[in-house]
Formats: C-alpha cells, structure tokens, sequence
C-alpha cells in the first residue's frame, strides 16, 4: 500500500502536537508556534505533489464505462458498476477524475404533473342558527340544537357507511405556478433546464406530456430551438391544429422529433399521420402504458444519432430528416 507524502508530513507534527498538548501551561508557545506552522502548510499543494496528472478523456467511452440497456452505467470490460476510489488514498485525484467523468454523463428530470395538488382537510365554516335569537326561550333553543346535532349526527354516520374511505371533507389545493401539466413544464423549463449549463437536451414526452411539450414550444419556442437536441413521444396526444402550433414549430418538430406510438406492428415500424408535425413509427406494442419501455431501444438511438449530427454538423435537422426516412422506409 502506498503511503502519500502529505501523510508522511503530518503525522510527526500531529504526534508532536498531541505531545505538547499533554504537558503543563509552560508549553502554550510551542504549542502556538505548531499552530502557526500548521496554518501555513497548503494540503492542496501537498497532496498534488503526490498524485498524477489531472488529465482525463473527453468522452464516456474514454473512461471505458457505457449505459446498459437498463440504464445503469457499467464498466466496458468487466461489468462492474462506477467505482470511485479508482487509486488508493488518492481522494482529490478520484474526485477530479469523478468529476471529469460527470461532465460526460447524464441528468435527468422526471416530470410528473398528474400531482400537482395537496389534498387538506376544508375548513369547516360555523353556520349561525336561527335558534340564536335571543328572544326565543332557552328551553326551546336547547331542545332545537339537540335536534340539530342529532340530524347532523346520523347524515355523518350515513355519509361514512355510502363512503367508508372518505371520513372527513377534503379540498385540493394547486401547487403556486403549478397548477397544470402545462403550467408545471414551464415552471420546470424556467427554472432549471433554462438555467443549466447542459448544451444538449432531450425529451421523453408519454401521452399527455406530449401535449405539455407542444404547449412549452408555444410559449418558450426559441429557447427550446436553442437548447433541446431530440424530442421522443410516446403514444402522445398532442394535437398541433387545437393548440395552435405555428408553422416554425410544426417545422421544427418534423426534423426534430418522433412520435412512437401503440401499434401491433413490429418496433418502428411507419405509422400514418393526419397531422403535419412529427413523423409515428410503432412503438412495439398496442399497450399505452408500455410505449415508453417497449420504445427505449429505438428512442435511445436516435437520441445518439441526433447527438452526433449536432456535435459534427452545422445543421444537425438535415441528419435527422435522415432518420425519419429511414424509419418510413422500414
């Protein structure tokens, strides 16, 4: 096992330290002498001197490490999963060489705005009896608010046996800026991927996703030229004519986007549009709820087809207007 010079250093000066510290009042100075000494040691500068050049790959594949077909990320040769402690008792270098590797990698935001409200029990408002009046005899006011309870004592009983779940009233309250899916994609879009430094971006939209995409592209359209790379649908149900899509956009989403959706025919398979927007190829399936799985394969190959068109082309749309061919060819 190796043994870092920074260690080799400082452990004569800490056991001096623990020495000192252990005798009397008398040694106050050399114990402040130590301290300044220590104060001035620069362990950054120590630990470089100790560990090889900070020169990493430019790609995932560089590190030998790649993304399975579960998305986990995997060693190339052996299988293994991402180990951090690549060099022992290296801690800086292996978090340079983390981090050098993370700007290679991937991040990813779920949406889901199905949600997108709490649930809280409603305020229960006193209503005023008109047995209040204080002209009417107590006795008559007691006898009629026993009543009333009585009355409001069974319709609870009987509200709680039709719905034995529901035991108290509830009210749902919307998430501020939240309220819809559509609302949600913008706030997210806003205030995240609008910010990051990602300079590619893709999107998996499933079924109403797809619409809150085309209303995102509506609202933020030349951010969204700007910064997203591919867009993959799923079985969505976006519908350009009743939302109102402009012709950029409509144009943007043919070179841009596919849309797989449930068909009985094989995987990618061409299916025909009434709508001139992104071109649908079969998903693999008839299940709704499976096109997003039973598509990854496909999905996750254009995503790299689109990324290596923008990354070695000027006007990556002439590249991907390739791979909508191919898909109707097929």
């Amino acid at each position: 096992m190796s043994i870092s010079l920074s260690s080799l250093i400082l452990l004569p000066i800490w056991i001096s330290m623990a020495q000192i510290q252990q005798g009397g009042p008398d040694e106050k100075e050399k114990t402040t002498a130590l301290k300044d000494l220590l104060s001035r040691i620069d362990l950054d500068e120590l630990m470089k001197k100790d560990e090889p050049p900070l020169d990493f790959p430019d790609t995932l594949e560089g590190f030998e490490y790649a993304f399975n077909e579960k998305g986990q990320l995997r060693h190339i040769k052996t299988g293994e999963p991402f180990v951090f402690n690549y060099r022992e008792d290296l801690h800086r270098w292996n978090q340079k060489r983390y981090e050098a590797l993370g700007e290679e990698g991937y991040g990813v935001i779920v949406l889901n705005p199905n949600e997108n409200y709490i649930e809280v029990e409603k305020p229960k408002i006193p209503v005023q009896s008109s047995s209040d009046s204080s002209d009417e005899p107590a006795e008559k006011r007691e006898r009629k608010d026993k009543v009333s309870k009585e009355t409001k004592k069974r319709r609870d009983f009987y509200e709680k046996y039709r719905n034995p779940q529901r035991e108290k009233e509830m009210m749902q309250l919307y998430i501020r800026e939240n309220g819809s899916p559509e609302e949600h994609a913008v706030y997210v879009w806003d205030h995240f991927v609008a910010q990051s430094a990602a300079e590619k971006v893709f999107f998996v939209a499933h079924s109403y996703g797809g619409l809150a995409f085309v209303e995102l592209m509506i609202q933020r359209e030349a951010d969204v030229k700007s910064k997203v790379t591919a867009v993959a649908l799923t079985d969505s149900v976006h519908n350009v004519w009743h939302q109102e899509a402009g012709k950029t956009i409509r144009e943007w989403m043919r070179e841009n986007c596919c849309n797989w959706v449930s068909s009985s025919e094989p995987l990618d398979t061409s299916v025909e549009s009434m709508l001139p927007d992104c071109p649908r190829v079969s998903a693999g399936t008839d299940r709704h709820e499976l096109t997003s799985w039973k598509s990854f394969p496909s999905i996750f190959k254009f995503f790299t087809e689109a990324s290596e068109a923008k990354s070695s082309s000027p006007k990556p749309a002439l590249t991907r207007r390739s791979h909508r061919i191919k898909h109707e060819e097929l």
